[in-house]
């Protein structure tokens, strides 16, 4: 595994939201680039997630993460990944919704916003499949279990 370093912004201080060590473990863990790099993790609340979400992907609402890969200048090679912004109330709300550990959902956002960082998308079924798959594999080596087990029993039910 490659060194990442991981910058942590708390803007937002609430009660589960994961230490600064289990951040890091879990972005690291992502990391599939044979470089080193850094990453800045900045964890917010609804107003702040929902001002970049309209302002940098037009839609409402504050959502759970969102990334933004750093893109350099022509000629300027700068090791960085690039920001994650979380927002902690909306993880908070999924994980109970979706009858999940806040730990666990924690670490499947801080994977799924790495993987995003790192190109990875699932705009088709195709993509979507990738990196699910890789998903599952991250988090199992973390000793999670598969994020997508209990929605899709949910939905077959």
């Amino acid at each position: 595994m490659t060194a990442l370093t991981v910058d942590i912004q708390r803007v937002l201080e609430a009660p589960g939201l994961p230490g600064d060590d289990d951040l890091t473990r879990w972005a690291s863990a992502a990391w599939q680039q044979d470089h080193g790099s850094e990453v800045t993790v900045r964890i917010v609340g609804r107003e702040e997630s929902a001002e970049l979400n309209s302002q940098y992907r037009h839609k409402s609402g504050p959502t759970n993460v969102l990334s933004f890969p750093f893109e350099a200048p022509a000629g300027i090679t700068v090791p960085l990944a690039g920001d994650l912004i979380i927002c902690a109330p909306v993880v908070t709300d999924e994980a109970r919704d979706q009858s999940k550990t806040l730990t666990a959902h924690w670490a499947h956002m801080i994977i799924h916003g790495m993987l995003h960082l790192q190109g990875f998308d699932h705009l088709n079924d195709t993509d979507a499949e990738i990196m699910e798959s890789l998903e599952i594999r991250l988090l199992d080596g973390l000793g999670f279990g598969n994020p997508y087990e209990s929605e899709e029993t949910e939905q077959d039910s």
